[in-house]
């Protein structure tokens, strides 16, 4: 038979930890079996949507769009039916968003490999493989346990790419020590994520 549809409501596209994510509700009533088809067109060539092959015929109230765009510099607008059988229900439109001044940062994961007078602090990012060498960055923040609230005993790092290592000398340090680093991006304005959960680790510990 064929089913009136309720459109899927609440179409958001979101830019989330450095992805490009389409989101929305189930419309109420539908069968519990509904899935839901999204294409997307940019702001350069309107009215030709886009497939988007990944997303057809899906279970899941969300499309990670980010590794489907073809530019990240124009904006993009998304769209979504619920689909069951051969019922369709009509097409919701997303706002505009573009990835490049929209998109929002995640903290970077932070790894340390504690040597006999040095640190290696690395950085990953939890990055789409599709903009790997966009030129993220990151500011690196060392303290001793105990002092953050004294903003001057905060050593900064700042402005190193993704992927470099900071090698720091530990010779004089002693005792309980932090990191912690946020990522940053050069688009139009720069952005910055907030910085990660502190990593604490004890130097030259005696004892």
């Amino acid at each position: 038979g064929h089913v009136q549809l309720v459109p899927p409501q609440n179409v958001t596209l979101l830019s989330k930890d450095f992805a490009m994510i389409l989101t929305w509700a189930a419309g109420e009533g539908n069968p519990p079996d509904v899935t839901y088809t999204v294409r997307y067109e940019s702001q350069d060539r309107l009215d030709k949507w886009l497939k988007v092959p990944h997303c057809k015929n899906i279970p899941r109230p969300f499309c990670n769009l980010t590794c489907a765009l073809s530019s990240f510099y124009v904006k993009v607008r998304a769209r979504v039916k619920a689909v069951w059988g051969r019922s369709q229900s009509p097409w919701v439109k997303s706002q505009f968003k573009d990835y490049y001044s929209d998109v929002e940062l995640a903290p970077p994961v932070l790894t340390l490999k504690v040597g006999d007078n040095s640190i290696r602090v690395s950085a990953s990012f939890p990055l789409p493989a599709c903009v790997e060498n966009l030129t993220w960055k990151y500011d690196l923040n060392l303290w001793e346990a105990g002092s953050e609230d004294k903003v001057s005993k905060i050593k900064k790092y700042e402005g190193h790419f993704r992927k470099d290592t900071v090698t720091i000398n530990t010779t004089a340090l002693r005792g309980n020590y932090c990191f912690s680093a946020r990522a940053l991006y050069e688009s139009i304005n720069l952005k910055r994520s907030e910085f990660s959960q502190p990593v604490c680790v004890l130097l030259n510990h005696k004892g």
